[in-house]
Parts: C-alpha cells; sequence; structure tokens
C-alpha cells in the first residue's frame, strides 16, 4: 500500500503508513489531516481481543500529533471508515476523551462504512450537554444495501489567516437506479449515460444557517418536536429510497446513534430522552 501511495505521500507519511496503516499530511498551511486505520477498532477484528485498548499505538500518536498542531496553531481533519461510535467500547472512549482535549485543533471529522448519509455528535464530557463537534457520515458509492449510489461534498471555511476550517455546509449526490434502469427510449434496457443529480444540500434541506457542531444539537432538538423534518432525514439518510417511515422505537434508536459518538452510551441516550436512566437500566439487566 505503501508503494501504491508513494505518488501522494512524503517519506515520514509512508513511514507510520508501513508501521501501521495510519498517517498525517499537511495539506496547507495551517491545515493537516489525520488518516486513522479504523481497523484498530472494529468489532469485527477479533486480533482486538489481545489487546483492544489501543493497538500499535495509535491514539498516542494521534495525541502527539494533535498536540504539535495545536502549538503550532493548526486545525486538523480526521479522515477513517468506521464511525468512532461503532467501535469498541475502549476505543472509542479513549478516542472521545482525545477529541474533548483538543476540540479547538480538531475541526471535521469524516468517516464511512454505514454507506447511509448521516452523522453522530461529540459533547463535552463533563455536562454531556454542550456539542463540540461532528462525526460526519457519508453516503457510499455503492448500492449495498437496496440504496442509490451517492456521494458526498463539504463546503469547508478557507485557507486564509485564522480561518476555522469548520465544515459549512454540504451537498449529496446520487444516481437514481430507478431512473435509469427506466429507459423510455429502449425499455429493458438501463441508460448507457446516467446523470447524478444534487439530492439535497444541507443548510437548505434543514432551514440552518450554518452546519457547526450547535447546529446539528439543535437540529437533534428539531428531529424531536418535528417529525415532519426527522422523516425528511431519514429519507434522505438512504439517498432517496425507503420503503417506510421511522416510528416509535425506530425513531429513538436513530436519535440515540446519532446523539453519541462514543460507543455504547446508554446514559446520553436517555438524558435525550428523558428516560431517567430507566432505559439504560432496563438495557443493562437484560445484557447482564
Amino acid at each position: 500500500m505503501a508503494q501504491e501511495w508513494a505518488l501522494w505521500l512524503p517519506e515520514q507519511a509512508l513511514k507510520t503508513l508501513r508501521y501501521g496503516g495510519f498517517y498525517t499530511v499537511e495539506i496547507q498551511p495551517g491545515l493537516r489531516v489525520v488518516s486513522l486505520n479504523m481497523n484498530f477498532c472494529a468489532r469485527e477484528n477479533f486480533w482486538l481481543m489481545v489487546n483492544s485498548t489501543d493497538p500499535a499505538n495509535q491514539l498516542q500518536w494521534l495525541v502527539h500529533v494533535l498536540q504539535a498542531s495545536e502549538d503550532r496553531g493548526e486545525k486538523v481533519h480526521i479522515i477513517g471508515h468506521i464511525p468512532p461510535g461503532l467501535c469498541l467500547g475502549s476505543w472509542s472512549w479513549n478516542y472521545y476523551h482525545i477529541i474533548n482535549r483538543y476540540e479547538s485543533t480538531v475541526t471535521g471529522q469524516f468517516f464511512g462504512h454505514t454507506h447511509l448519509d448521516e452523522f453522530q455528535m461529540f459533547y463535552d464530557e463533563e455536562t454531556r450537554t454542550r456539542p463540540l463537534g461532528v462525526a460526519f457520515i457519508a453516503p457510499s458509492v455503492t448500492t449495498y444495501v437496496n440504496l442509490n449510489p451517492g456521494y458526498r461534498i463539504y463546503y469547508v471555511d478557507g485557507n486564509y489567516k485564522n480561518s476555522t476550517r469548520l465544515v459549512l455546509d454540504h451537498e449529496t449526490y446520487i444516481l437514481n437506479l430507478t431512473e435509469a434502469n427506466h429507459n423510455l427510449e429502449s425499455p429493458g434496457n438501463p441508460e448507457q449515460n446516467p446523470k447524478w443529480s444534487l439530492l439535497y444540500r444541507a443548510t437548505e434541506a434543514y432551514g440552518l444557517s450554518s452546519m457547526f457542531p450547535s447546529d446539528y444539537d439543535k437540529l437533534l432538538g428539531i428531529f424531536i418536536s418535528d417529525d415532519r423534518t426527522f422523516q425528511k432525514f431519514w429519507y434522505l439518510r438512504h439517498k432517496g429510497h425507503v420503503s417506510e417511515s421511522c416510528r416509535e422505537a425506530c425513531k429513538t434508536t436513530m436519535l440515540c446513534f446519532l446523539r453519541s459518538g462514543r460507543s455504547d452510551e446508554l446514559d446520553l441516550c436517555d438524558h435525550l430522552n428523558g428516560f431517567a436512566g430507566n432505559l439504560a437500566r432496563a438495557a443493562r439487566k437484560t445484557l447482564c
């Protein structure tokens, strides 16, 4: 992999890539990208039964990178495959703690894996009410499962002195397979040059002025009080292809997923939905 990527990455990045599949690169003055190897947090990785806390010392390396960036006044965007909220608990909670510590340095987190269009929130660990980060989860180009292909374009605060480097907005484009396979000129033959189209722009779809962590926190509140907006999100989450609505238990589960970028955080879900700890206690009793 390092040999294939040598055209794009400097030698220092290739060194850590060879060691553990993670690296960091300065994109432009003031902006650094960190690429994490999320196989080291995957629930399906049975090797993590040996050490699930910090395999290959990747999180320790991340702390060193973020501290150096903080000292230099850099902003950092983190990219990876599996969203931290879906990782093994110990890894996920350590990562969440790191994001809390470097909330002023990490201004973007970008993941995939679920194939769906969604997000997960990060809050301060002391009160668990102040939003300080968002893990953006982009849709997949693959159709798995029963989905239109999709991709995401992010609009980020630009390259100027003291830029926040925060995500200002994003757009999702899809390839509508129903339309592509319904060729009026030649029934039975799919369209040879199908057109990608804009599904939505986030600020317009949800009536927000920006897409900062505080805006996403506000959006979660809207999802609870305005079911029409939540059902719109549910439709967009599936890239314009969903067969049924999401209500009651489905909606509660979805809101819990969006609320926390930290794995298995039942108490925060209680806090969100007003169950006063009863949901978490019942779940733990059932699980144990």
